[in-house]
């Protein structure tokens, strides 16, 4: 199984990960550290990304998810996914950009029976905080609202997970846990 936790900038998809790793005893990717150094250098200046920009740093994040997925072995990855576009090409690679409209989610399942999205969302104001308090991550407090502005949040057919970042990391982990314990434990049909 691979769970994706995605979300905005500041919700604490790295802190959730890296609890979900510890616990689960499972290998963690992070998203950011596939960012290639131009994207790195366009958010410390406080630019937001563009498609064209993400499109590279996505391709990289879909060929760990799909090693992962191949070697059958259990992973967390965590990548912000902001649109329902991104999480297809997560998944389908380049593959996801080959229809004409770009709605590759009208041809392409929207996610696999083995792929998972924990949404970590919150409002607007409390992440805000949360940015302006961290310290030395490029992500600016200020491009937050142009994450906002993109944001499709995944619907059920993403098999998502949808956490309220007001909870506890420990609560909404042990959460995560029953729901793998329940696929694990479940018949197969």
């Amino acid at each position: 199984m691979i769970y994706i936790i995605m979300g905005v900038s500041g919700c604490g998809k790295s802190t959730l990960g890296a609890f979900l790793s510890e616990k689960l005893g499972w290998p963690l990717h992070e998203g950011d550290d596939f960012h290639p150094p131009e994207n790195i250098e366009k958010m410390a200046r406080g630019e937001p990304l563009t498609d064209q920009d993400r499109l590279p740093w996505l391709l990289k994040v879909h060929e760990v998810i799909e090693r992962e997925r191949c070697s059958g072995t259990d992973a967390l990855v965590v990548c912000s996914a902001l649109k329902r576009l991104y999480r297809q090409i997560l998944l389908h690679g380049s593959r996801a950009l080959a229809s004409p409209s770009s709605r590759a989610g009208d041809i392409l399942p929207p996610t696999f029976p083995d792929v998972f999205f924990i949404f970590l969302h919150g409002d607007y104001d409390l992440l805000h905080q949360r940015m302006v308090a961290r310290r030395g991550h490029y992500m600016k407090a200020d491009l937050l609202r142009s994450q906002f502005d993109a944001l499709e949040p995944p619907t059920d057919d993403e098999n998502v997970l949808p956490m309220d970042i007001r909870r506890s990391i420990p609560d909404i982990a042990m959460e995560v846990e029953r729901h793998v314990t329940s696929l694990k434990t479940s018949p197969v049909t």
